[in-house]
């Protein structure tokens, strides 16, 4: 696995609502496939580091796929997303991909030990995750 220093919100944007969910795990953390280590924060734009891309967003979709046993279409990578948090370990980029349905996926996710929650149904996440998912957010209504 390459999620040593990557990490995946999974976000679903209705064409016609415009209602957006994330996945949220059993943890409580929205980042696949494990929660942000604690004392993390989100970088600015300005901050980011120069990170060679060593693995590409959609190698991270696939093992994501294989991890929750999704279908190969269900998730599509949203390229306009890549945010970069500092951690006591090292940068973490984290991605965005976005389900290719029509409806939440509410019974997938249960059946995977998630849940799909509102932005409203988030709060009270670190504020690292909380920053995440308003820029995620931002991305995706501008877009």
């Amino acid at each position: 696995m390459d999620f040593a220093r990557h990490r995946l919100l999974l976000m679903y944007k209705g064409d016609i609502s415009a209602l957006v969910m994330f996945a949220q795990q059993s943890n409580g953390s929205v980042c696949f496939p494990e929660a942000l280590p604690a004392l993390s924060s989100p970088l600015e734009p300005e901050e980011f580091a120069e990170v060679k891309v060593n693995i590409l967003p959609s190698v991270l979709v696939n093992q994501i796929n294989q991890l929750l046993q999704l279908d190969n279409d269900l998730l599509r990578v949203e390229a306009g997303f890549s945010e970069q948090i500092d951690t006591p370990g090292g940068i973490i980029t984290v991605h965005m991909a976005r389900f290719t349905l029509l409806d939440p996926p509410h019974q997938l996710m249960q059946s995977r030990d998630c849940r799909m929650r509102t932005l409203p149904e988030l709060r009270g996440r670190p504020p690292a995750e909380m920053e995440l998912l308003r820029r995620a957010y931002t991305t995706m209504m501008e877009g």
